[in-house]
């Protein structure tokens, strides 16, 4: 099957059933996209498909509809994604296992409402879970990128 993954297409021999989490990480080599729990209920897997942010170990490979972005797809280490470079400089990661699906979930958020409220902030992160417990620094972290990117348009 083909596939557009981080702006690239890409031909995938994989059955149409596999997730998503697995082509990515197992056949494509993607290992920013992380499994946590494997039902949807972590967040660690998220990337987006056309846009929106989805749990990727929860859609079949044959069932994706658009571009996939994964983490290493959003920015580059010379040009971060707002978020990403929001993320350094509030220093939210501790283990950073779970990093990569806050951050997908978080530009997905902005992307869709450019200025939200703390309590827009925890109900789109709510599913993203953070063993270490950095939630406030996630939120500072969001709410700065949002600072960022409404300057970068004016």
């Amino acid at each position: 099957m083909q596939l557009k993954i981080d702006s690239r297409t890409v031909e995938v021999d994989a059955d149409p059933d596999m997730p998503l989490l697995w082509v990515l990480r197992d056949l494509l080599g993607l290992t920013g996209v992380k499994y946590g729990c494997g039902i949807a209920q972590c967040g660690a897997c998220t990337v987006h498909i056309d846009g929106v942010a989805v749990r990727s170990c929860q859609v079949p490979a044959g069932d994706v509809w658009g571009p996939v972005t994964t983490i290493q797809g959003l920015g580059t280490p010379d040009a971060p994604h707002p978020v990403q470079a929001a993320w350094i400089e509030t220093q939210v990661a501790q283990c950073g296992y779970c990093q990569s699906g806050q951050i997908m979930q978080a530009a997905a958020l902005l992307a869709e409402l450019p200025d939200p409220t703390d309590d827009d902030i925890d109900s789109a992160m709510e599913g993203n879970l953070c063993r270490c417990g950095t939630y406030p620094r996630i939120r500072a972290a969001v709410r700065l990128a949002a600072a960022k990117m409404r300057e970068q348009k004016t």
